[in-house]
């Protein structure tokens, strides 16, 4: 059984939201919160497995809630439900597994229900292998510390981005490159881009070790999928990459001559 917390400050959302959750058995609804500091209260008394929160409250922010959240030892899983689109990025900085615009789809709410299920299943699972413990502990609190969630990244070798309204996970290998464009990042795999919650030096923090260099401030590429390099002037180059578009990427000139010894050229 899945315990979950609903957390909104308005009574119709939250009546709304036990009306759609009354048809998955394996959900059981153990509170409810009107307020951030309630919620706080809850949490410190119950362990949940997922909470189902609003992201503007009148004196404080979902956000901060989920931040909070990340600091614990065993996190529950986050879904937001809101009427607002522009706290996405946000939302995903503090590793919500969802986020869910009002008025509530059903599909998308299956599609999320889903999601936890999957999780904490993947959870179960792992907590009785001691082995996996450290690996799951740094991937549930991604950002938090940055030496166990690199580690973690590089076991799977995977690159979470947003397609849509999902979550996808890039194996590493089908990125070609990487790219700063209007202060987000993108990944660029053969024939689309996917944005990410990371900046590039995070990225390149993750990527560490699995073939990729950054060619200039902006770039970030995966050395294998270079199909040229041609040159240009000044002691820089320029690289054509291997993609569906064939597209060609500036290197700085400190940049271009470690492409040079990679390749020994």
């Amino acid at each position: 059984m899945i315990r979950a917390l609903i957390v909104d400050d308005e009574y119709p959302a939250r009546e709304e939201l036990r009306y759609h959750l009354q048809n998955y058995p394996n959900i059981k609804i153990v509170g409810e919160a009107g307020r951030i500091t309630e919620a706080v209260e809850l949490i410190e008394a119950i362990q949940y497995d997922v909470i189902f929160l609003d992201i503007n409250f009148p004196t404080d922010s979902g956000i901060s809630l989920a931040m909070h959240l990340q600091k614990r030892k065993d996190p529950p899983y986050v879904v937001f439900i809101t009427a607002y689109d522009e706290y996405a990025v946000q939302a995903f900085d503090v590793n919500a597994v969802d986020y869910i615009l009002k008025p509530i789809d059903e599909n998308k709410l299956k599609r999320s229900i889903e999601k936890v299920t999957a999780l904490l299943e993947h959870t179960h699972a792992l907590a009785s292998d001691p082995l996996s413990t450290s690996i799951l502990q740094s991937a549930k609190n991604d950002d938090v510390n940055p030496s166990t969630s690199l580690s973690g990244a590089k076991a799977s070798g995977k690159i979470s981005a947003f397609m849509n309204d999902k979550i996808v996970l890039v194996p590493s290998e089908e990125i070609y490159f990487a790219y700063v464009d209007t202060n987000y990042v993108f990944i660029k795999r053969h024939g689309d881009k996917l944005m990410t919650k990371y900046t590039l030096t995070r990225l390149e923090e993750k990527l560490l070790g699995l073939s990729f260099v950054r060619i200039s401030r902006d770039h970030l590429v995966n050395v294998n999928k270079i199909k040229e390099i041609s040159p240009f002037f000044n002691g820089r180059c320029t690289i054509t990459m291997t993609d569906k578009e064939g597209s060609k990427l500036q290197v700085s000139r400190r940049q271009s001559s470690e492409l040079k010894r990679i390749f020994d050229i």
